[in-house]
């Protein structure tokens, strides 16, 4: 009888309205896969609900919003309560420090890119910055460049566009032209920072016998 009853009161619900509470209940960015297979539905059919309840949510005035993010579907706060929203920070303070947004931002427009190709860009070294990045999942690495020294690759992860309210790393905006001479000039420079930083551990390494007893 409780099943028939929760049932009944489930099919009270618009298909909008499901899809409203699915989205809240998830927090994080929902794939189109994963909602069609919790609503039990099409994907086509989730992408047409999607819209509808946008569009219902704009039209009650509500503060909340639907926005694909991350390849994903999620329930946001509208923009217009950004500065009431934005106070909740006042209880717990999770904003970047200027020179590691300042990092963040190089590793966005630039990824893949190498620890040296950021301190040359920036003028100062990057540790604390990339360590506190890669400990907030906004960043990751990537491989390792193929060359001397093999300095790690950073790019930005599926956190980072969730975070920034993207979709995809073609939602950022568009850098000018760079200049082909100034981006020789950088990875040489990185090059040669690689470099040293490989014959100096070959200094502090010890020296190996050359005579065989």
């Amino acid at each position: 009888m409780m099943k028939e009853n929760e049932s009944s009161r489930q099919g009270e619900l618009s298909r909008e309205a499901t899809l409203e509470a699915v989205l809240f209940a998830a927090g994080n960015p929902l794939p189109l896969s994963g909602i069609a297979a919790v609503m039990d539905c099409e994907e086509s059919e989730v992408v047409e609900l999607a819209r509808s309840l946008q569009a219902k949510l704009t039209s009650e005035g509500s503060g909340l919003t639907v926005q694909k993010v991350a390849g994903g579907y999620q329930l946001v706060t509208r923009p217009e309560a950004y500065a009431t929203v934005e106070r909740l920070s006042q209880v717990t303070d999770r904003h970047l420090s200027a020179p590691t947004m300042e990092t963040l931002s190089i590793i966005a427009f630039k990824q893949p890119i190498t620890k040296p190709e950021i301190e040359q860009l920036r003028g100062v070294r990057v540790e604390r910055a990339l360590a506190k990045l890669l400990e907030l999942g906004l960043i990751c690495e990537l491989g390792r460049k193929q060359v001397i020294g093999r300095p790690i690759l950073y790019g930005t992860t599926a956190v980072f566009l969730r975070c920034f309210g993207l979709d995809s790393l073609d939602d950022l905006p568009q850098l000018p032209a760079e200049d082909p001479a100034a981006r020789l000039e950088l990875e040489a420079e990185a090059a040669r920072q690689s470099g040293k930083a490989d014959s100096a551990a070959e200094k502090d390494s010890p020296a190996e016998d050359s005579a065989k007893p």
